[in-house]
């Protein structure tokens, strides 16, 4: 037997979100239809290149239903990935969406890790797309000469991302089951966890 799940379909034409609501739902609560203005569907946030100062030498500036209310029930969202040379989107996965990713400006190596641990990873160049299955550990690298930038898109309002070592190391995780799942000393364990530490 297979279960599958997506987003749910609009029950109407849009469901705005209103972020300064309180009401918890299972997403986000609509803001009501006369309050709703045409600049609820524009979000301007992907115009800027992010901040590529940091240690992973990459940014991603997000829009989701969080950052752009008009996305709310639509089960899409995307997001802008800017990289300084070397930069790096460190492994990750987004366990609600599939993710397509447009090169603006590359090149990337770009991969992902199915179930059955086989790394499917290429070099993609300006124009070029490529897809992470959703759910699937993916990565994405600038390996060229200057900066890098590319867009995704994403078949879910609120796709999810976990990063998967801060999920391992910055998470509180027994010391005593990374060493025996990763095959670390302690000291190892603890080196690691420094890097994540809050």
């Amino acid at each position: 037997m297979m279960t599958m799940a997506s987003d749910a379909d609009p029950e109407q034409d849009f469901c705005v979100a209103d972020l300064a609501s309180t009401t918890l739902v299972n997403g986000l609560v609509c803001k009501s239809a006369a309050a709703v203005t045409a600049n609820d569907f524009v979000f301007h946030g992907l115009a800027t290149s992010g901040n590529t100062k940091n240690a992973a030498g990459s940014f991603v500036t997000p829009a989701s239903a969080a950052q752009f209310p008009g996305l709310n029930t639509l089960g899409i969202s995307m997001a802008r990935l800017d990289f300084a040379q070397g930069g790096l989107v460190p492994p990750h996965t987004h366990p609600r969406a599939t993710e397509i990713l447009f090169v603006v400006e590359g090149p990337l190596l770009v991969g992902f890790v199915s179930t059955n641990n086989q790394l499917f990873a290429t070099t993609v160049n300006t124009g070029d797309v490529f897809v992470f299955p959703r759910g699937l550990l993916h990565f994405e690298l600038n390996v060229g000469e200057g900066q890098a930038t590319a867009i995704a898109a994403l078949n879910s309002q609120n796709p999810g991302v976990q990063a998967q070592a801060a999920a391992m190391f910055g998470s509180g995780i027994s010391d005593v089951v990374l060493e025996k799942a990763f095959g670390l000393s302690e000291k190892a364990v603890d080196h690691i966890k420094s890097k994540f530490a809050p």
